[in-house]
């Protein structure tokens, strides 16, 4: 975690985070060959909420705003809600206010117990916006939460304006239009709607990926999750440090705050003479996110891409798996899935053009198979929810099911060209 530059004179102190989804559980752990990582990555969400604790107090922070999904849905016991308790009061020792808003997963008709919590957290109405100003502080701050799960209102409509004199925080779970990713469009809201309200900072939740949308008068920011919780929730997580002076451009720094990595890794073979090539560029790539994600444990998930002559080599699955296994362990990380889409490098792609222009017709048809789905219906009650919550394959998507199709035609016709 890296050290806060000094703040600039007269300017109150924010640290913006989001989606803590505490004692959420992941995904994706059981193809893990690590049991210690595993379990580090069990119990991530705290690790990254006391560190977010850690950051304001370290950066002499004046609130904390946490825009929405600090829960998972309901807790399984009380010892979640403890654990949240045990670290806002450390907060409140040092005299760091707490402002947040439910989300999505954590809207009031989702949670079904409560704890006390210490004088200094504000949880925000889900009836209305609400404003709250500290005058000691120079610092207004202005949200709503959820009552229920699903909100397709436009919340942002209803905020009001700025409070003059003071730097003023809007704090929100919501979907802008032009943000990353693929998420529900919860309280659907746009750049605009958010600009004209005039904040100097508007504090964002729901999308899992850092992103700023917007700088200047008014500064629009996704701090992104705390912690990746699956395959897909890659690089750095954390939260986001903000300066504010009124009618100033907000100063943000984002300081990552994850205590494991996920990484994915696109690795181009092209030109690789044999799979002894291949695993020499899988090592380089995982040694390079070792070293980025400093002394945080990586879990790497890699494809391998471009023409190659090891392609029909690298298609035997168990031999690329240990290969890419003994390349993750002299990189110091952990493998958590690798596939090959390497090919062939001669023009025709085999010695029967027609053959592999069968087998790519067979897949075609194969995905599209009514009877082929019926068949997959019945899998589905018997494995599909093991293979859903292991991030392998969602076997209710018609898109991954093609997808799979279209996967073992790639690995057939690859075989088949490399003489296999």
């Amino acid at each position: 975690m890296s050290t806060p530059e000094p703040r600039p004179p007269g300017a109150v102190r924010v640290v913006h985070a989001a989606d803590v989804h505490l004692d959420s559980p992941l995904r994706g752990l059981r193809r893990l060959g690590d049991d210690a990582v595993a379990q580090t990555l069990r119990v991530a969400t705290r690790g990254a909420l006391e560190r977010l604790v850690a950051l304001c107090v370290d950066s002499g922070a004046d609130a904390l705003v946490l825009a929405g999904d600090l829960y998972d849905g309901t807790w399984h016991d009380y010892a979640t809600g403890r654990f949240f308790t045990r670290q806002v009061q450390r907060l409140d020792d040092e005299g760091v206010r707490v402002f947040l808003v439910s989300g999505n997963h954590d809207a009031e008709s989702q949670i079904t117990h409560s704890l006390t919590l210490p004088g200094n957290v504000h949880r925000f109405s889900v009836d209305g916006p609400e404003t709250v100003v500290d005058e000691h502080l120079g610092l207004a701050v202005h949200g709503q939460g959820y009552r229920t799960r699903a909100v397709s209102s436009n919340l942002a409509a209803g905020y009001p304006g700025r409070v003059p004199g003071v730097a003023n925080v809007g704090l929100l779970h919501a979907t802008v239009d032009g943000s990353q990713g693929e998420h529900e469009r919860y309280a659907p809201c746009s750049v605009a709607d958010l600009t004209a309200l005039g904040y100097e900072y508007v504090a964002l939740g729901h999308v899992h990926a850092r992103e700023v949308l917007a700088t200047g008068a008014t500064t629009i920011a996704y701090s992104g999750n705390l912690q990746g919780r699956h395959p897909r929730e890659t690089g750095a997580k954390g939260a986001h440090v903000v300066d504010l002076v009124p009618g100033q451009e907000a100063r943000v720094a984002f300081h990552a705050l994850d205590v494991a990595r996920w990484e994915s890794l696109a690795v181009d073979v092209t030109g690789a003479a044999d799979v002894a090539e291949v695993a020499g560029a899988l090592h380089r790539e995982m040694l390079a996110a070792r070293e980025a994600a400093g002394d945080r444990p990586v879990v790497v998930r890699a494809r391998l891409h471009g023409p190659t002559a090891a392609a029909a080599a690298l298609a035997d699955t168990e031999r690329l798996r240990q290969e890419a296994e003994q390349a993750a362990e002299a990189a110091g990380v952990v493998l958590e899935k690798v596939e090959s889409r390497a090919r062939p490098p001669r023009a025709g792609g085999g010695d029967d053009p027609e053959l592999l222009e069968a087998v790519r017709r067979a897949a075609q048809a194969m995905a599209g198979d009514p009877a082929l789905t019926q068949h997959v219906r019945g899998v589905r009650n018997d494995v599909g929810r093991l293979l859903k919550e292991a991030d392998l394959l969602d076997l209710g998507d018609p898109r991954a099911l093609r997808a799979l199709a279209e996967r073992a035609a790639e690995d057939l016709t690859t075989r088949l060209a490399g003489g296999r």
